[in-house]
């Protein structure tokens, strides 16, 4: 949760240690135990930013909690279309003041997520699952790589048995070479997949 506010010194009103129920996020106190449903309204407030929603698919990409840092650049990146490398000085903060005054403490009052500015840590909180089935990416599904292998391997392996019934000496040997090649190639766009 947030433990600092981002305007030190200043009085809301309303805050004087009492449990109110907070009327921007609809969430009571700090407590944990006290998180509710997001009301429907307050889902879209959240995903209606294309900052907002390129934060939660980082997290949901991250299972540990990232460093601000790393997120600003990430957003820097994802808006300015460039790699994490080649984005400015100018971007990165742009990307980094955005996020620390706004987007993360809007998220964080709403326990999207779990915004730690004093140590620069952003996590995925208790209500971001609410927020999954409204997500183009919730629904995405990994390439089943296993089942790519194991079928490049399984089809090696029946036609060198039929090739030894066969009894060829040299078909073995090209069929071999032949799903050495199959599995590189499925190795290959694997690790370009995910690069």
């Amino acid at each position: 949760m947030n433990s600092a506010t981002p305007l030190e010194g200043y009085e809301d009103e309303g805050v004087e240690g009492d449990d109110s129920r907070d009327e921007s996020t609809g969430v009571e106190g700090d407590d944990p135990e006290t998180v509710s449903a997001l009301p429907l309204d307050q889902v879209f407030e959240v995903l209606k930013n294309e900052r907002r929603r390129t934060v939660l698919r980082y997290l949901a990409d991250h299972e540990e909690p990232v460093a601000l840092g790393n997120l600003a650049e990430h957003v820097a990146a994802n808006e300015n279309d460039t790699p994490v490398k080649q984005i400015s000085s100018r971007e990165r903060k742009c990307a980094y003041v955005g996020l620390y005054q706004c987007h993360l403490p809007k998220m964080d009052d709403m326990d999207v997520i779990d915004f730690n500015q004093n140590r620069g840590l952003v996590e995925t909180g208790p209500n971001a699952a609410q927020l999954e089935q409204y997500t183009d990416w919730a629904g995405e599904e990994k390439r089943p790589w296993p089942l790519y292998y194991g079928s490049a391997a399984g089809v090696g392996l029946v036609s060198l048995l039929t090739a030894g019934f066969l009894g060829s000496s040299v078909l073995p040997i090209l069929i071999g070479l032949a799903c050495l090649t199959a599995v590189v190639i499925v190795a290959v766009v694997h690790h370009r997949a995910d690069a």
